[in-house]
């Protein structure tokens, strides 16, 4: 099964929509609306360099933390305002609906960020640098077989039986 593309301007006008009407309550911190916008920033930046692979792997990045951010400020601020007046009840409602679903679509287009990612030639594994064994040998070559040539046995390219005089300068 093929996996449809997914334009990535549509990704952040959805992601600028939800975060615009998540963000139109009042109970959600600046640091909601600092974040989100920033990575979809970064996004627009995606957009405006094509062949760019750091760009989209700052916006998928990006989009990967706002996961965890978002996570945070529903789970600690949406308690204080359950006591919201009457008069907001609507917008808060809303809004409360807004950033949920922002955040439930998040992964969903992380993953069709991650497929542009390879798209534009990015590694199918990301390395962090550390170490790691391997079991390919194909490379190596064994000490019991080795090459008999004329080259590899007379390194130095002289003769062998051969003595010359000294040299004038």
């Amino acid at each position: 099964m093929e996996i449809p593309a997914i334009n990535l301007k549509a990704i952040l006008l959805v992601h600028w929509l939800l975060t615009v009407w998540g963000f139109m309550g009042p109970w959600l911190p600046s640091s909601y609306a600092w974040g989100n916008f920033s990575v979809l920033a970064v996004g627009v930046w995606a957009v405006a360099q094509r062949d760019s692979i750091d760009a989209v792997l700052m916006f998928l990045l990006g989009m990967a933390v706002t996961i965890l951010t978002d996570i945070i400020h529903l789970g600690i601020f949406y308690p204080l305002a359950e006591n919201v007046a009457e008069r907001l009840r609507d917008t808060f409602r809303f809004s409360t609906g807004m950033a949920i679903l922002s955040l439930l679509l998040k992964p969903v287009s992380c993953f069709f960020v991650y497929q542009m990612y390879r798209e534009r030639g990015g590694d199918y594994n990301i390395n962090f640098g550390f170490p790691s064994v391997t079991r390919n040998r194909d490379a190596y070559q064994s000490i019991d077989q080795q090459d008999q040539s004329s080259s590899s046995a007379n390194p130095f390219n002289q003769a062998q039986d051969s003595k010359t005089g000294p040299r004038s300068y």
